[in-house]
């Protein structure tokens, strides 16, 4: 069972980091997803959870066991990792949704990539379109059906600066398998911050210019036909915003990737 990694709590928001590997939101009740594990926190922590700890309201529906309130704001890719802020009240949640809206949201990722882009420091600006039945996305003309504009800015991290270790862990033998892979494409640490917010948007661009995310089984081509798990060394690392009360500048920031 997953645990919360809680980076700040009040009455009126929650900022937590969400590992690789977990959905935002989902409707399976088989595995954990952040929803339900910051709800049953909620619950227990106001002391409407049952013995196990878990919702009431979720497993049994008992009468009278509502389940707390909270408002997903803004959402990652189940494989991605990174911070989220989450609303406790439909108050904040209408404050948030609208700094998300107006762009008072500055979201920065860490991209781990195969191969260096031809310039350090860019802006990608593309058409996408989304296939719900594979889904994908990928990059189209303008005039296409459903197509949306893509952009993103770019700047190569230093060495010494990276988010991503590249020595791997004995241990592991996944990144035993992305050390491997990272010597043959000499990797780059890409930072990013999104004008944009599309379906996998950061993956696609980059992948378009032949610089796909390490571990990433949809984009990276020397590893779509890998049906095994790999982290994607994609993570959503620092996160600022005003909180939707108090009106102060709030600002998260990962040392490292929560793997």
């Amino acid at each position: 069972m997953a645990t919360l990694n809680i980076l700040y709590e009040d009455p009126h928001i929650l900022v937590c980091v969400k590992p690789h590997g977990i959905a935002t939101q989902s409707k399976s009740i088989r595995y954990p997803d952040m929803v339900s594990l910051i709800k049953n926190h909620l619950a227990k922590a106001s002391g409407t959870s049952g013995k196990s700890g878990a919702l009431k309201s979720i497993g049994s529906r008992t009468p009278g066991s509502a389940e707390p309130y909270l408002a997903v704001i803004h959402r990652l890719d189940q494989p991605v990792a990174g911070i989220l802020v989450f609303a406790k009240t439909p108050a904040s949640a209408k404050d948030l949704n609208k700094q998300l809206q107006n762009q008072g949201f500055g979201k920065y990722y860490r991209a781990l990539v195969t191969n260096a882009p031809s310039e350090k420091e860019g802006t990608l600006e593309d058409y996408m379109v989304k296939d719900a039945r594979t889904n994908t996305s990928r990059i189209c003309s303008a005039k296409e059906n459903g197509a949306k504009i893509a952009r993103l800015h770019y700047d190569t991290v230093p060495d010494h600066g990276r988010l991503f270790s590249t020595v791997s862990d004995s241990s592991s033998s996944v990144d035993i398998s992305l050390s491997s892979q990272s010597q043959e494409c000499h990797e780059t640490e890409l930072e990013i911050h999104l004008d944009t917010g599309r379906h996998h948007q950061i993956r696609v661009q980059l992948a378009s210019i032949g610089c796909p995310i390490v571990g990433d089984t949809k984009y990276n081509p020397e590893l779509t036909g890998n049906k095994g798990w790999q982290t994607i060394r994609l993570c959503a690392y620092k996160l600022d915003f005003k909180h939707p009360v108090t009106h102060k500048a709030m600002h998260f920031q990962l040392e490292a990737d929560p793997a």
